[in-house]
């Protein structure tokens, strides 16, 4: 993103009301150093159950897929995962394109870093939203494309965008190619929120991050003291939010503008929702997959679904 595209986001959510703001601008430099730290928390299972998921059942989704593959990875972050699940790949075959898409420029760095190491692993940088990222992201001749979505990062979108999601997906594949799509599943709220709310304030640093980038790349005037983390559970759209809540009245200028906040009101940030094995099955379905195999973690419940695109 340019500096004029992310001031007219920002202005956009500011605008609206309730006041929203994208979650990819959550994930600058320092955003996605602080969501590794986040990874790391005891109170965030999701990682742990991610890469346990993996290491059991890559294999599995190796074997599932016939001939060579090409794997492309939405969002990998630091590329902890990729480099555990390419082991199964490059376990049967000795050259491997792997394509990391994501929106942050230090992700896809540190990405390429901790995968140049490994034999036979070629290594793309796409530096692109999701679907414009694997549009864009050259596919290997006579191979089968695996696309890998992994960190239950499908639970940032609503669940309308999240089947609109699954559709776009399949528009850019093949019949055969395959789509590895981890989630995390319903579990108590008293479970979830301190994942997202955590002790040591490391999810609070994240979240208020996200002022410290418009104060920087858009000129803005937010004061850090005046917005506090919050991390609510919604029921009925079963989904953890993060919101940055005015602690009083305070104004913020931005371009020329003046965004006026009243004490208690909240910019929404991000939304994570949770989803059942059967409904995830169901959205392959009507989105033009087939599902392969389906594995689910028990010490935190957490699914990875392989879709077979028909």
């Amino acid at each position: 993103m340019t500096d004029e595209p992310i001031a007219m986001a920002v202005l956009r959510g500011l605008r609206a009301s309730p006041k929203a703001l994208p979650a990819a601008l959550l994930y600058d430099a320092l955003g996605s150093a602080l969501f590794e730290a986040i990874t790391e928390l005891p109170e965030y299972g999701l990682t742990r159950a991610d890469l346990r998921m993996i290491e059991r059942h890559a294999g599995d989704v190796v074997r599932a897929l016939d001939g060579p593959l090409d794997v492309v990875e939405l969002g990998p972050g630091g590329g902890r995962k990729a480099a555990l699940f390419l082991r199964a790949v490059t376990a049967r075959q000795p050259r491997t394109v792997f394509t990391a898409v994501d929106v942050s420029a230090s992700a896809l760095h540190e990405c390429q870093r901790a995968l140049e190491q490994l034999d036979g692993v070629e290594v793309r940088r796409v530096e692109a939203t999701y679907l414009d990222g694997l549009r864009r992201a050259a596919r290997v001749p006579d191979a089968r494309r695996l696309v890998l979505f992994l960190g239950s990062n499908l639970s940032n979108f609503d669940r309308r965008d999240a089947l609109g999601f699954l559709r776009d997906v399949r528009a850019t594949l093949s019949p055969g190619d395959a789509l590895l799509l981890a989630t995390d599943l319903e579990k108590p709220a008293e479970r979830l929120l301190p994942a997202y709310d955590d002790a040591l304030g490391v999810t609070a640093a994240f979240n208020r991050n996200l002022l410290v980038r418009i104060n920087r790349e858009c000129g803005a005037d937010f004061a850090l003291a005046d917005f506090a983390h919050e991390a609510r559970w919604n029921a009925p759209e079963r989904r953890i939010e993060m919101h940055l809540v005015a602690r009083r009245a305070c104004e913020v200028h931005l371009r020329g503008e003046v965004i006026r906040f009243a004490a208690g009101e909240s910019i929404w940030t991000e939304s994570s929702h949770r989803f059942r094995t059967d409904e995830l099955r169901a959205w392959g379905d009507e989105s033009g997959f087939g599902c392969a195999g389906q594995w689910t973690d028990a010490e935190w419940p957490f699914a990875h679904t392989l879709l077979l695109a028909r």
